[in-house]
């Protein structure tokens, strides 16, 4: 069984290195100097010559706000790019496993969204995450799409570190309160990615659309005050004050929805997967730095 690594350089890309090295497959990881996904020609002929059993796919432009105005560079990523290369496995046969986002919704619901449920994304980024699932799906083909949120790790640049940079540099932060959603450990997805390479081997995986994501939801703040409190106990610096303010008291070039609570059921009945704990995440990935 051979694998292929796209975008093997960043947080959830590393994360399947760490985890793919526990296996006996055949993994390829390439980075975007190896294949640029944008490069359509070169995506194509790469893949070609290497013909992979499975794709993974975890690049991605996932600069929220610098999207807003990098809209053609996002919706290449996202979304031509993403069509290319579901077009390319179809062509040489191989299984593509797709990574998306919370972001696909408006943040409008009360309770957490299914599969199924409305998309209505409010910024570039979600409008062009969802269009690079709708190229996948289009194709028919052999393909999973996860869609998780908030994205944090040892790895790369998201809000786990920024947090750590900023309470060693702050005495007092200030963090959203009002954006509901559930954070979701790296390494968890690509624990969950890697288990399903068994069962595509074994043709018991139908393709589809799964939600995957962090087993409590919470606020920013709330995310923020838990990754503060394991972090003291590693001994990291941290603010001496916490303070929970409304989105529009932090506005920023990309709207957020203030509701993405994932609804994981699905997932989880179907290839029996627990969802990501992501308290004892933080805990992992503070004693991984």
């Amino acid at each position: 069984m051979k694998v292929l690594v796209l975008g093997s350089q960043g947080q959830l890309g590393q994360c399947l290195q760490d985890r793919f090295t526990q296996t006996s497959y055949q993994v390829i990881y390439h980075c975007r100097a190896d294949t640029d996904i944008a490069n359509f020609s070169e995506t194509s002929d790469n893949l070609s010559s290497l013909n992979p059993d499975v794709v993974v796919n975890a690049s991605a432009y996932t600069a929220v706000d610098k999207a807003e105005i990098q809209q053609i560079l996002a919706n290449q990523i996202n979304h031509l790019a993403v069509d290319n290369l579901a077009k390319v496995c179809e062509k040489i046969g191989c299984f593509l496993i797709h990574v998306s986002t919370d972001y696909v919704f408006d943040g409008k619901a009360s309770q957490p969204y299914q599969e199924d449920d409305q998309t209505n994304p409010q910024g570039v980024y979600g409008v062009s995450k969802l269009a690079g699932e709708i190229a996948i799906q289009r194709t028919d083909y052999r393909f999973l799409i996860i869609r998780t949120a908030w994205v944090f790790s040892e790895y790369g640049n998201n809000f786990f570190k920024t947090m750590l940079r900023l309470g060693a540099e702050r005495d007092s932060l200030s963090i959203v309160g009002d954006q509901i959603g559930s954070p979701t450990y790296a390494q968890d997805i690509a624990r969950l990615i890697v288990g399903l390479v068994p069962q595509i081997e074994s043709n018991n995986v139908e393709s589809g659309l799964y939600h995957f994501c962090g087993d409590t939801a919470c606020s920013w703040h709330q995310f923020a005050e838990e990754i503060f409190s394991q972090a003291k106990n590693f001994g990291y610096q941290t603010p001496k004050q916490i303070k929970s303010i409304a989105t529009k008291d932090y506005p920023t070039p990309a709207a957020r929805p203030l509701y993405s609570v994932l609804d994981c059921r699905k997932i989880q009945s179907t290839f029996n997967i627990k969802k990501s704990n992501w308290r004892h995440g933080i805990g992992q990935a503070l004693t991984l730095l």
